[in-house]
């Protein structure tokens, strides 16, 4: 992406100005997250490397952005009764609940496929 050096930053008819895409803040929508582009296909696997052994449960190619994926985590969370976070776009899953995760995202609509061992 093109960075552009000066240009406006407040106009007194629309107040402050992106400098990216030049729309007033409220309208600019060069900031807003985009969908992940994948093949389509939601990852359920469950991984212990750098985890002491313990392991979790890694969802990863859900094709949601944001606010709607940190809720699918939220919602995920509280379906299996344990922890877990939401790291650069994957769900991890305290514990191993690969079987029960996957019927609930086959549930979403999502073609959901259980990876690794």
């Amino acid at each position: 992406m093109k960075k552009r050096s000066g240009g406006l930053v407040y106009s007194t008819e629309q107040g402050r100005m992106c400098p990216e895409c030049r729309n007033p803040v409220n309208q600019c929508d060069c900031r807003t997250p985009a969908s992940p582009a994948g093949d389509g296909i939601v990852r359920v696997s469950r991984e212990t490397k750098g985890r002491k052994g313990k392991g979790v449960t890694r969802v990863t190619g859900v094709p949601l952005a944001g606010p709607e994926l940190k809720a699918l985590a939220k919602e995920l969370k509280a379906r299996c009764g344990t922890g877990g976070t939401l790291k650069d776009g994957v769900i991890e899953i305290q514990g191993d609940h690969r079987d029960l995760l996957v019927s609930l995202l086959s549930a979403k609509g999502w073609t959901v496929k259980r990876a690794g061992g």
